[in-house]
């Protein structure tokens, strides 16, 4: 018993995120949370049931609570192998989280990550982008159902085109997954995030689940959705998503600044302009799992929008004439299964087509009209052999062709070929190297080619488990990526640099995770984790866009050196209380500093790069009572610098936002479920958001204004 519910802990411990802490704590870490997991231990152990009438009660609810969850195991169909524990554990977002959070986009998720920064340019059609512990965005492996988006042209994934209405979980790891058994190409990123759609899932006698909702919302938001679910057979199933976002983007906003001897410059309130979206998404996906190691599956993804492109408040200018329209479709598909109890095969392939046209109409700036087709073929085979019970090898292959066509073509092949070793000694230690090798080939017309390029990059991650009476872990890793230029970094006419360096970063990290369970009033299921990283990163030719003479034109060029010193800390707290009242609560909290080393020379030798905040941070508190939840969440940015120059011109002050919603659950026919003539549930779902509580203006991007009180209702109904 005791070791079910510490493994159950153990897996619950795994959503909770990370704890990240310097060096010179550890030691105290270790001896306080050993002795207190010890303590708690020996007091569930020696802990007397009291001979009363309430406590009889509470042990009789917990014996019945028991025999419900082992009744509803039963419908829990078993279909692999279950995953090794993560020698980095991730931070995650999932199940009751994850939709109570009520966001339009992963974007809005993932903001609250430790050691993640989103650049968002404001609105529901403002491009959002991701990056991790100061290292770039295109240093960020950003996976959809364990394959890569990527795009070549630019590198930039915007996460504001991928919906939470079809994801069940997102998880976050700095340097990789924790997994030998994947593709090459997954070793490569210094830090990678996971979305995974939908399963459908059948209790016994369903065939099919349907769910429409409507969401609307301030700035004429409108925000329909359609989900089908398909039971084709016992071991087949079909699901299909839509969804439709329509958005004015008109805001209110505050524009005010003071010049550096502190007179007022602006102060005055506007309506934010060209901000407008249409935009179209649809996902389908067919799985089979047809065996207890084997299955597979195909998805298909396709998105269209026509948006406007706010630009910056600038000059007392509110108005741009840019347009974009996209157009973004991929079909992939993965089949996995394993052979002689000691051979598992894993193999992926991916099409996508990606248009972009970009119009600028402003009368005070040169017409621009740019169309760009963008093509991606990819294969990966991955196998991972078990040489003896702690001991697992892996080898995997990756090919990847892109292809741009604009006013000259560009094509590129990259192939990728990984080696990597697994060590488990009796769940103490254990130990994971592997080393990359990344070759590129490319050809481009019209122009200079780049010369072909080649890197093996290694990275080796421990884990020591110190003492059994504690879930303590000590894990630390070492690990070097490496970037190569984009299309647009080497080739764009107005920017481009065909003689850039591929970037090189080198990461470092030590850390420690503790997970501590407890029941309250006899109640099983509270929990109490802590996590903390010290991390060391260099990165090398590090990649920026520089102005040169007019402001519509840019050149690329090679930094030199950024050292990157932070530390992660993140703190969960589950308290499962009498009367159905379960209370949740996540903090997190992030120190950085990311310098420029580069020439000792420059003005801003030393200085924190642009849009990095020494501290951030934010918190998610979630109540729930049976079928009600008031959630509430908080979002902290420090001061930063917008210029490579940390002067006070250059200096952008802090921001924070409030968010709270409220939401309720009600099953509509409950009375014939009770009664057993109606096994499927009908429920109704209800929800109201009060985003930016507080309504304070602020900047992610300077003059980018982000919206001020914005509101959002949603209802669903599902069957």
């Amino acid at each position: 018993m005791t070791h079910s519910l510490l493994s159950a802990n153990i897996q619950m411990c795994s959503r909770s995120g990370l704890l990240y802490s310097k060096p010179l704590l550890c030691v105290f870490f270790v001896f306080l949370f050993a002795h207190a997991g010890a303590f708690s231990a020996r007091a569930q152990e020696i802990q007397p049931v009291p001979d009363t009438p309430a406590a009889q009660q509470a042990q009789a609810q917990a014996q019945a609570d028991s025999v419900a969850r082992h009744f509803n195991l039963d419908e829990v169909e078993v279909v692999a192998k279950s995953l090794e524990k993560d020698i980095i554990i991730p931070q995650k977002l999932d199940g009751e989280v994850l939709e109570q959070m009520n966001a339009l986009s992963v974007a809005d998720a993932i903001r609250y990550f430790a050691g993640v920064q989103l650049k968002d340019y404001g609105g529901v059609g403002g491009i959002k982008t991701i990056n991790i512990r100061s290292m770039g965005t295109n240093h960020m492996g950003v996976y959809y159902n364990g394959i890569q988006l990527s795009n070549a042209q630019n590198g930039q994934v915007d996460l504001g085109k991928y919906s939470l209405e079809n994801i069940e979980e997102i998880s976050l790891y700095n340097g990789q997954k924790s997994d030998i058994f994947q593709s090459a190409r997954e070793f490569g990123s210094a830090g990678s995030i996971y979305f995974t759609t939908r399963r459908p899932k059948f209790k016994e006698g369903e065939h099919f689940h349907i769910k429409a909702q409507m969401r609307a919302g301030s700035f004429a938001l409108v925000n329909p959705s359609l989900l089908l679910d398909v039971r084709l057979t016992e071991k087949m199933s079909f699901s299909a998503n839509a969804e439709l976002i329509s958005s004015s983007g008109k805001y209110p906003f505050r524009y005010r600044r003071v010049t550096p001897s502190g007179e007022l410059a602006y102060d005055t309130t506007a309506i934010r302009q060209n901000g407008d979206i249409n935009a179209f998404r649809f996902e389908a996906s067919l799985n089979h799992y047809y065996s207890n190691t084997g299955f597979w599956k195909a998805h298909l993804y396709h998105y269209n929008s026509e948006r406007g492109v706010p630009g910056a408040i600038v000059n007392n200018v509110w108005r741009n004439g840019e347009r974009l329209w996209d157009r973004n479709s991929f079909a992939q598909a993965t089949w996995q299964d394993e052979f002689f109890g000691w051979w598992s095969v894993k193999s992926c392939f991916k099409y996508a087509n990606d248009y972009t046209r970009y119009i600028n109409n402003d009368d005070k700036l040169i017409h621009v009209e740019n169309q760009y087709l963008q093509q991606e073929v990819y294969f990966t085979v991955a196998n991972k052999f078990q040489a003896t019970r702690w001991l697992d090898f892996s080898l995997a292959y990756d090919l990847q062709w892109n292809g741009l066509s604009m006013y000259m073509d560009v094509s590129r092949f990259t192939h990728w070929l990984s080696a990597a070793a697994a060590v488990n000694v009796k769940d103490y230690l254990r130990i994971q190297a592997s080393v990359l090798g990344t070759f590129v080939n490319e050809e481009a017309r019209e122009r200079d080619e780049a010369p072909n390029k080649h890197k093996f990059t290694p990275g080796i991650f421990l884990s020591y488990r110190p003492t059994k009476l504690a879930d303590l872990r000590i894990n630390a890793f070492y690990k070097q990526s490496y970037r190569y230029p984009t299309f647009n970094d080497l080739y764009y006419t107005d920017m481009g640099n065909a003689y850039l360096r591929p970037e090189l970063a080198k990461q470092r990290d030590v850390g420690i995770a503790y997970n501590l369970p407890f029941r309250i009033s006899g109640i099983n299921g509270s929990q109490w984790s802590l996590t903390a990283d010290y991390y060391y990163n260099r990165v090398q030719d590090k990649i920026i866009a520089y102005p040169k003479g007019q402001q519509f034109r840019w050149t690329m060029l090679n930094l030199g050196m950024v050292k990157i010193n932070g530390v992660d800390v993140t703190t969960a707290l589950t308290l499962v209380m009498p009367h159905e009242v379960t209370l949740t609560a996540k903090v997190q909290y992030t120190w950085q500093t990311a310098i420029d080393v580069t020439d000792p020379s420059d003005t801003y030798y030393m200085h924190q790069i642009p849009y990095i905040p020494w501290h951030s941070g934010s918190a998610i508190v979630m109540l729930q009572w049976k079928r009600y939840a008031l959630n509430y969440s908080f979002i902290y940015v420090g001061e930063r610098y917008n210029q490579q120059e940390n002067i006070i011109y250059n200096h952008t002050q802090p921001w924070y936002t409030h968010d709270l919603s409220l939401s309720g659950q009600w099953t509509l026919n409950a009375k014939k479920i009770k009664a057993g003539t109606h096994r499927t549930p009908l429920i109704l779902k209800a929800a109201i958001d009060v985003n930016n509580l507080l309504a304070q203006d602020y900047d992610v991007i300077l003059n980018y204004p982000m919206p001020k009180r914005n509101y959002k209702c949603t209802v669903s109904i599902a069957y």
